[in-house]
């Protein structure tokens, strides 16, 4: 029997994130596993006079592309995907994680290629198509989240399709008082670290670029952070899932490194000089989200939680640090986690995840 969440995700994708018109054309980037969706975007496009096109991903396939594939073949996929995107007013991505290990066999300078080799696409994509990204459920993930499968189902769907005008109006005063404040301390076990956001706008995110969603954020001034930071969610990053990373900073560069896979770590921080620095600050405000599953477009959101990002920068919160590498990290400041407040120019603004300034109380669950 149909569900009819799907269709109303459908709607929501189209419509709230990427508000889709008549004759515009979307790529959809779709796992096979997500077809149930896939086949209520297609019929809701056409109901909207929206003409959809769909391209299959399967991880399997991906991963031996990358294991093996010269530098030739990034460069003809990059010129395809760049006339693929120039004839496309947006783009809907549909990931499904079946394996988290999958990519975990592909040599790191792989990666590395592939990310240079195929940034003019990227960038084409970013800077001139709507986008939107969502994580269909799947076995793997529900593994992962320690939930089966109908039960893991059921908490995608109700997280995905949560009031996002109402979250925009909420996210409002947190924007104000960020685009307003200068410095920002972050207190925690394992952690009391300071840096700058001082002329760096705030972005709200409401179901815009991601479904889930829910959270502000910014950047710190490059060469403004100091002091050090204990995330305590798992880390995954290209096949690797860290834990209990530590990153200590001194005028804006990553010093010191620690987790438990400490070079596969470093490695990735030694990509290329931006790398080692801070491209953006966020704070989780999804309230139905509330504990890590070792995917990020979920953890990233994560009510009581930020992020602390090493690497590029997003265009609208430009500091001046770029690179291959965005590598969200997750820190959960609820009291269950150990606690810890964030302060915006010496003053307490959350406690223990909980936001204690009366205009922003509207964003506690």
């Amino acid at each position: 029997m149909k569900d009819p969440r799907l269709n109303k995700l459908a709607k929501l994708l189209l419509s709230h994130s990427l508000q889709l018109g008549d004759k515009e054309k979307v790529i959809i980037s779709a796992v096979p596993s997500s077809k149930p969706l896939v086949k209520e975007i297609m019929k809701e496009a056409y109901a909207l006079g929206v003409i959809p096109f769909i391209i299959w991903q399967e991880e399997e396939t991906n991963r031996i592309m990358l294991e093996h594939a010269p530098d030739e073949q990034f460069r003809l996929q990059d010129k395809w995907f760049l006339e693929l995107f120039k004839n496309a007013d947006a783009f809907l991505a549909i990931q499904g994680e079946e394996n988290d290990a999958e990519f975990g066999s592909v040599p790191r300078d792989q990666f590395v290629k592939h990310g240079k080799l195929m940034k003019t696409s990227d960038d084409y994509l970013y800077e001139n198509l709507k986008w939107v990204l969502f994580e269909y459920p799947t076995p793997g993930a529900a593994q992962k989240a320690k939930m089966n499968f109908d039960q893991f189902y059921d908490y995608v769907l109700d997280v995905s399709t949560v009031d996002y005008d109402a979250m925009h109006q909420a996210q409002q005063p947190l924007k104000d008082l960020m685009d307003r404040t200068d410095r920002v301390r972050i207190v925690g076990p394992g952690t009391d670290i300071t840096f700058s956001i001082n002329d760096i706008p705030a972005v709200i995110c409401a179901g815009t670029h991601n479904v889930p969603d829910g959270e502000v954020y910014t950047a710190p001034v490059k060469d403004s952070v100091n002091g050090t930071i204990t995330y305590n969610t798992p880390s995954p990053y290209q096949g690797v899932v860290h834990q209990n990373v530590s990153l200590t900073f001194k005028e804006g560069e990553i010093v010191e490194a620690i987790s438990d896979h400490a070079d596969k770590l470093n490695e990735v921080l030694d990509t290329d000089e931006g790398a080692r620095y801070i491209g953006e600050f966020a704070l989780g405000l999804n309230p139905v989200i509330k504990e890590p599953m070792g995917n990020i477009l979920f953890d990233e959101k994560i009510s009581g939680s930020l992020h602390f990002t090493p690497g590029d920068s997003y265009d609208e919160t430009e500091n001046g640090n770029s690179s291959s590498v965005h590598w969200d990290m997750v820190l959960i400041q609820r009291s269950e986690y150990g606690g810890g407040e964030v302060y915006f120019d010496d003053v307490l603004i959350r406690k223990d995840g909980l936001f204690v300034l009366e205009e922003l109380k509207g964003l506690n669950p």
